[in-house]
């Protein structure tokens, strides 16, 4: 067992953001190749409106041509009941994600930005989604902005345990606090992760945006936290359309996550000698060259 269990984030978080559709076939070769490498947990798709985000209309397509690695939890969001149904419909054909995500945001302004609901409306929709799911999947929590908002600063760290503790009611017990907008340092992570109790099973969703990701990954795996998402070269964030003031919003970079806690002697149970391979595979995928450090510099030596 490794230290650690990363969730590939790359096929999901970082495509939306992607103007151009990115082929079916390319997505299933990513997909397969981020399990093969030894990532317990995979996003694969999202079963969102297509003529919201285009770019998973092929959601249903891409699982059931999938190649599963066993053990191995593929998941896809769901942004109300409707996406909830697909994903039991692909369940029952015999090919559906095995975890779905469910969404909540920290804050009013942000709900009403990012979701154009109150956040009562939001756990409405979240409770009828966990109803209409009737335990079949893993499901897993996000509050989005838990460490800061860009529309109203501060966020009150009690309604952040708050959330995670309704999601456990919900029997939502995996919950990632995510850092949406890169607002968090090492002490708030600390203080933040520190407060959550068993059995739920905490994850950290951070994002680059000033350059904190990974001491904030350190700081929360200090604080107990064995969940970590990230995302080759650091694509994805939040979606374009939702201004935030420009700059890099993208998620944490795989490579230099695994590069820095196998160089602290923390597992990961990544393929190290096929990791940089596969960053480089990332980025012929997109046509560009990403931002992750090690797939430039090389791997930590120490590792």
């Amino acid at each position: 067992m490794s230290a650690v269990t990363l969730c590939e984030c790359f096929a999901r978080d970082g495509l939306q953001h992607e103007p151009g559709f990115i082929p079916t076939a390319t997505k299933r070769a990513l997909v397969e190749r981020f399990a093969a490498l030894g990532f317990a947990r995979v996003e694969a798709t999202s079963y969102s409106n297509p003529k919201v985000v285009p770019q998973f209309a092929d959601a249903s397509e891409l699982l059931r041509t999938l190649q599963r690695t066993p053990g191995v939890y593929y998941k896809a969001t769901c942004a109300n009941v409707k996406a909830v149904e697909r994903a039991l419909a692909d369940l029952d054909a015999g090919y559906g994600a095995n975890e779905i995500s469910l969404l909540v945001s920290a804050t009013e302004a942000h709900t009403q930005k990012n979701l154009n609901r109150t956040r009562a409306e939001q756990w409405q929709n979240i409770a009828a989604m966990v109803a209409a799911a009737n335990g079949r999947f893993r499901m897993v929590g996000t509050v989005s902005v838990a460490f800061g908002c860009p529309f109203e600063g501060k966020v009150d760290a009690g309604s952040v345990i708050a959330d995670v503790q309704r999601f456990a009611e919900l029997g939502v017990t995996h919950t990632a606090l995510g850092d949406t907008t890169g607002m968090a340092t090492p002490v708030s992570v600390r203080k933040m992760f520190e407060r959550i109790e068993k059995p739920i099973v905490p994850i950290a969703h951070f994002h680059d945006t000033r350059g904190t990701g990974l001491v904030n990954y350190v700081a929360a795996f200090e604080a107990g936290v064995r969940h970590f998402d990230s995302s080759f070269g650091g694509v994805g964030g939040h979606p374009a359309k939702v201004k935030y003031g420009g700059g890099f919003t993208g998620n944490v970079c795989t490579e230099d996550l695994v590069s820095l806690f196998e160089s602290m002697g923390i597992d990961t149970g990544i393929d190290t000698e096929r990791l940089l391979e596969t960053a480089e595979f990332c980025e012929q995928a997109l046509g560009r060259e990403l931002h992750g450090r090690v797939t430039r510099s090389g791997l930590s030596p120490l590792i």
